[in-house]
């Protein structure tokens, strides 16, 4: 059985933004959906609609709807005329490309910043580590997904390079982590979000080399650990 979503979208943590941009509901909401969708809860090929997600997430049906189209125009779910929205099926080589390109991108990208980044600005983020770690061991799989989402591209952000965030962020939207519910069921994830705060102290400390061993076992799990359904 899917772990269960609390009843709301999580607001934005405190954590810096690019261009010091405020979320506002219909995108905390469409990235709610978007967890959902990269978490396994919502399936490639299901008709959902509106309604069903407004009550399943507590919120009305307006922002679900102008949250959907919004994914609808990423290439995430196709609209079905009267009935709501499919989730679009990808590919495990899609999948293995996503993964392959982000590893080219982030984990070079992190391994700089031990050496570039703000110790302040690296700390600014453990309360996003901690989060991961807590959904993680409370089951609660698209707290997981959206509090993984805003560490990582708050990270990378570091490197002030916007564009480098944004194409990594879409690469993440398009992720598919189906393992996920295995793992929570397994008492595994919980051991898998701790990575998170070993690599924030790995930062700090300023040890490339374990930076770098820590973002390649990470990321590696994407295909492997947190990929099979």
């Amino acid at each position: 059985m899917a772990a269960q979503r609390s009843s709301a979208p999580s607001a934005a943590p405190d954590l810096p933004t690019l261009g010091g941009r405020r979320s506002s509901y219909r995108e905390r909401v469409a990235d709610a959906l978007r967890a959902a969708l990269i978490a396994g809860e919502l399936r490639p090929g299901e008709v959902y609609s509106a309604p069903t997600l407004a009550a399943r997430f507590g919120v009305s049906a307006t922002p679900v709807r102008e949250a959907m189209l919004d994914l609808a125009k990423e290439g995430l779910v196709d609209t079905v005329p009267n009935k709501g929205f499919r989730v679009t099926e990808v590919s495990e080589k899609q999948l293995d490309e996503y993964t392959h390109i982000r590893s080219l991108i982030e984990i070079p990208t992190v391994v700089r910043l031990a050496t570039t980044a703000d110790p302040v600005s690296l700390e600014a983020l453990r309360p996003a580590a901690r989060e991961i770690v807590t959904a993680a061991a409370g089951g609660d799989l698209i707290a997981y997904v959206e509090a993984d989402i805003r560490f990582h591209l708050g990270l990378l952000a570091l490197a002030g390079n916007s564009h480098l965030v944004e194409v990594v962020g879409d690469l993440r939207k398009r992720s598919r982590l189906y393992g996920l519910t295995a793992l929570v069921e397994a008492g595994r994830l919980e051991a898998s979000a701790r990575e998170h705060l070993e690599l924030l102290d790995a930062l700090l400390e300023r040890d490339e080399r374990a930076v770098h061993a820590v973002m390649t076992r990470h990321l590696g799990h994407v295909r492997g650990l947190w990929a099979a359904p």
